[in-house]
């Protein structure tokens, strides 16, 4: 934009991106006052709508910082700005109300309690001192109280809330950092905060700074309390307590399946886990997730029960991000209390997190020894975020809710208006139109009708705050898939005959293709690793090399099938899966094998009577799968209680062995049509091995480096083929960190450009997103 280089000019400049709910608006105001500049700034529903005039060098000093230093929370995908009239306004720069218009703006995600607030909450001579629900619009939730956009607090869940003479006076002034702040409240006019107990527990009911105390009291007591957050309710109790700890994993029904913790603060998880700075950073900063870290053995003080999280040299932590979190462990003058809480989704197994305070007192009945919640509507559920750091510092998101949903990703070819429904497992649903996807908040496993109903609200939540109409779906190719049954409804509402159908391993590769910025001119060599996969042939598809773009794939590589007894219910018993991988590769079941010794007479009868005449067994060539009998023949796992189990164990196993050894089991590559990756070879080699007394920890380390070794000699023998360079590594297997880390290791010393998944998860919490780019981006797609 160029000005006149003398006299008065003015500019209307639009500005789009998360750009509402952030501050934006007072920080233009002042900005434009510090000039001495006049004009006006007001929301519509494309953005922030920005006329300023002044003399033309000062014009262009707030065009210039108005891109270089927008708030903290915003984030700025463009301004555009057109030369208008000088008017000669000499009055102040004023806000504006909000315009009611059509068009679409990006809503911020919840972001953690800022440090002005928190200094509030604890300052005695504060008038939010102690006030569960402090905030300003540096911080505070967003997402899960939004009712629609514009954002403003008629369209949020505070909008029940009337605020009281000082709030109102906070609000209407542009300098205070509460200007037009849509939670804003104080003890006298504010949500208030109440406590429940159970049936039985001699108890009273409590209000607001009693009930806080009361639920502290409860959690040093032993007690399991569920506490309301921003996204729904969690079940909390003292972690180092080991009774209350499994009491919690005996009523959740969680099996082995680690809990994650919340610490009082940053120095209580050093205490507990070893921290780089990365991981310090992630754990500190305003999206607050669950960060998986190393134990501390033995830990610096502060033991947690031992069923925290079993087996695993590995803990997930997270710190408070709301006023109710730091007020549970209390201010200074506080009665001491737990220092570490375990804090997981306050639902039973299978079922999405609660967020009704009504719904929680049925729901959770049995699970928790009384409530904590408060009179403010949860808008949308919204789980906490998982993620870990590689060593190189940057992250890999394994759980992407919290903290980062609604925020868009920028898209490297404009979609069609477009609904991507996800898979069955992780399910996250993905909206797109234009050169920006949206993907929603972690919904879980589907199956139970309460989860199929939460998918619906999330893809209707979704679908208000960021405008996108869908004109069509697109889903899983597995026929069995309830998210594939549900998109075929919601394709016939919209007058389709059928929803684009997508195949699993693609959508995978696709979502790592477009998470990186590639348009799809070139292909790629995807490596798809997961547990399940619908395959073209019918069979179950997991260990896939597939070189892919966005419109078609050709199956380059895979493993070598095996039958999959009891097909995916199977999948509980890796003991099983081992000795079928044994059968199919002619390799006999040696009495003092482990997986051998898991099953019993009976057992293991029929199971070969399944195998040799192939009833229930459909061939899988799935690495996930692989992991797990691996795991059984070593001895690390031979029953599965919960998804990927086996597999985890097996990594935590490899750990253990260190780096001394280098020793890699080979794979045999061969065949005609689609490169076969066969195991044999490695499980002779582990066998031998075994029974030469090598450890259970060398056993794993060795089949990790092995699977690395032969996936980069299958990349090899692809780029020979087709000059291809780039690698994406993707699907469940991939959230594996030692075999994500040797696998990029030895694809880049070899030259390869390696795809690794960021912010978008590598299981199936990403996989709507690939479905959208290969459904949103070409007409006809198809397999070569």
């Amino acid at each position: 934009m160029t000005a006149p280089a003398a006299g008065l000019v003015r500019r209307r400049l639009t500005v789009r991106g998360t750009v509402q709910g952030v501050g934006f608006r007072p920080h233009v105001h002042r900005l434009a006052a510090a000039l001495c500049l006049t004009g006006f700034v007001g929301n519509t529903g494309d953005g922030v709508l920005i006329e300023i005039e002044g003399p033309a060098d000062e014009v262009d000093r707030f065009c210039a910082l108005l891109a270089e230093q927008p708030p903290p929370l915003a984030a700025v995908t463009g301004i555009d700005g057109v030369h208008l009239p000088a008017t000669g306004d000499s009055g102040p720069f004023t806000i504006r109300s909000t315009e009611r218009a059509a068009g679409r703006t990006q809503l911020p995600p919840d972001t953690a309690t800022c440090a002005d607030c928190l200094r509030e909450l604890a300052d005695p001579g504060d008038r939010r001192h102690r006030h569960p629900f402090v905030t300003c619009t540096h911080c505070g939730p967003r997402f899960t109280i939004a009712t629609g956009m514009p954002y403003d607090r008629a369209a949020t869940t505070m909008a029940g809330f009337p605020m009281c003479p000082a709030c109102a006076h906070e609000y209407g002034d542009p300098a205070d950092r509460r200007f037009h702040a849509q939670p804003v409240a104080c003890p006298d006019c504010g949500p208030r905060l109440v406590l429940t107990p159970a049936a039985g527990l001699a108890i009273r009911p409590a209000r607001d700074a009693e009930a806080l105390a009361t639920a502290r009291a409860l959690l040093a007591a032993g007690r399991i309390v569920a506490v309301k957050g921003v996204g729904g309710y969690h079940l909390a109790c003292d972690a180092t307590d080991p009774r209350a700890v499994a009491a919690l994993r005996d009523r959740k029904e969680r099996g082995g399946k680690a809990f994650a913790v919340m610490c009082a603060d940053l120095a209580t998880a050093e205490r507990i886990a070893l921290l780089s700075d990365a991981e310090r950073a992630a754990l500190t900063g305003a999206r607050r997730p669950i960060v998986l870290l190393r134990r501390r053995t033995p830990p610096d003080g502060l033991r947690l029960a031992d069923q925290v999280c079993p087996g695993s040299p590995h803990v997930g932590v997270l710190l408070p991000y709301t006023p109710v979190h730091t007020l549970l462990f209390g201010l200074p003058g506080d009665p001491p209390g737990p220092r570490v809480l375990v804090m997981t989704s306050g639902n039973r197994s299978g079922e999405p997190i609660v967020t009704d305070d009504t719904e929680a007192l049925t729901r959770l009945a049995g699970l928790a020894d009384a409530w904590l919640g408060h009179d403010r509507p949860v808008a949308a559920f919204c789980d906490d975020s998982l993620l870990r750091v590689r060593p190189d510092g940057t992250e890999q998101v394994l759980r992407r809710s919290r903290g980062y949903v609604p925020r868009p990703l920028r898209l490297p070819l404009p979609v069609r208006p477009t609904l991507a429904v996800g898979g069955d497992l992780k399910n996250v649903p993905c909206l797109g139109e234009g050169e920006h996807a949206w993907l929603g908040p972690h919904i879980g496993d589907m199956g139970e009708l309460a989860t199929l109903e939460a998918a619906e609200r999330a893809e209707r939540h979704l679908t208000r705050l960021t405008g996108v109409s869908p004109r069509q779906v697109a889903a899983d190719r597995h026929p069995g898939y309830h998210s594939t049954r549900r998109a075929r409804g919601r394709a016939i509402g919209l007058g389709l005959r059928e929803p684009a159908f997508v195949q699993h391993h693609h959508a995978h590769i696709a979502s790592a293709m477009a998470e990186h910025g590639l348009d799809g001119t070139t292909p790629v060599i995807g490596v798809a690793f997961d547990g399940t996969g619908y395959g073209d042939d019918g069979t179950v598809w997991g260990g896939e090399i597939l070189l892919a773009d966005y419109t078609r794939y050709r199956r380059f590589a895979h493993l070598v099938p095996a039958p999959l007894p009891g097909g995916d219910a199977g999948v509980a018993n890796p003991c099983r899966l081992a000795l079928a991988r044994l059968w199919a590769a002619g390799l006999p079941w040696t009495p003092r094998l482990p997986s051998v010794t898991a099953c019993s007479d009976t057992e293991r009868a029929v199971l070969r009577q399944q195998l040799e005449r192939q009833v229930a067994c459909v061939p899988t060539s799935s690495m996930g799968r692989l992991f797990d009998a691996v795991s059984s023949l070593v001895g690390v796992c031979h029953r599965a209680g919960y998804e990927a189990q086996a597999a985890a164990e097996l990594e935590a196993a490899a750990l253990e062995a260190g780096g001394a050894d280098t020793v890699a089991y080979p794979f045999g590559l061969g065949g005609a049509d689609s490169l076969g990756c066969d195991p044999a070879p490695m499980l002779t080699a582990l066998l031998r091995d075994q029974a030469r007394g090598t450890p259970a920890p060398v056993l794993a380390a060795r089949f990790h480096r092995g699977v690395a070794r032969a996936v980069t000699e299958i990349c090899r023998r692809a780029r020979t083929a087709t000059g291809l360079a780039t690698v994406a590594l993707t699907g469940g297997v991939f959230a594996n960190a030692l075999l994500e880390h040797e696998c990029a290791v030895l694809l880049t010393r070899d030259g390869f450009r390696v795809l690794r998944h960021g912010e978008v998860p590598p299981n199936d919490g990403g996989l709507a997103l690939g479905q959208l780019m290969v459904a949103g981006t070409a007409n006809n797609h198809e397999t070569e």
